[in-house]
């Protein structure tokens, strides 16, 4: 392999890194993705987000989906009424995020499955470690 063969090849990666690391930005943390998820059944109100997700405070909550608005995955709809209701539904651009969703999802279920068949053939000691 040439340098110049070299070179674009660390350009590439370098690029290659640039977009993951911006793609990590709009949608890190613990609970953007499952935000997402859940919302893929449709619009909910702010507590019944709250309750898909089990563990999440409103507190985080409230952040996660503010970042999600600006980011343009998710929308806050306002309705006049009394008391005054607010849904979060997805956008069409959300719909970008379907295949990260699912290959997710599903690398997360073999995973699991890997360190279950792991934590098998382990001590009980050093399976705890594993588990997820």
């Amino acid at each position: 392999m040439t340098n110049e063969q070299t070179r674009l090849s660390k350009e590439n990666c370098l690029k290659r890194i640039a977009a993951v690391r911006d793609a990590l930005y709009a949608v890190s943390g613990k609970w953007k993705l499952p935000i997402v998820v859940a919302l893929s059944e449709g619009p909910l109100r702010f507590k019944e987000l709250q309750r898909a997700l089990e563990d999440v405070t409103p507190r985080v909550l409230s952040k996660e989906l503010k970042e999600l608005e600006l980011n343009g995955f998710i929308e806050r709809r306002e309705y006049d009424t009394s008391p005054a209701t607010v849904t979060y539904a997805l956008t069409p651009y959300s719909d970008t995020l379907k295949q990260v969703t699912k290959s997710l999802g599903d690398w997360g279920l073999q995973h699991r499955e890997y360190l279950m068949e792991k934590s098998r053939e382990l001590s009980p000691a050093q399976s705890d470690s594993l588990h997820p």
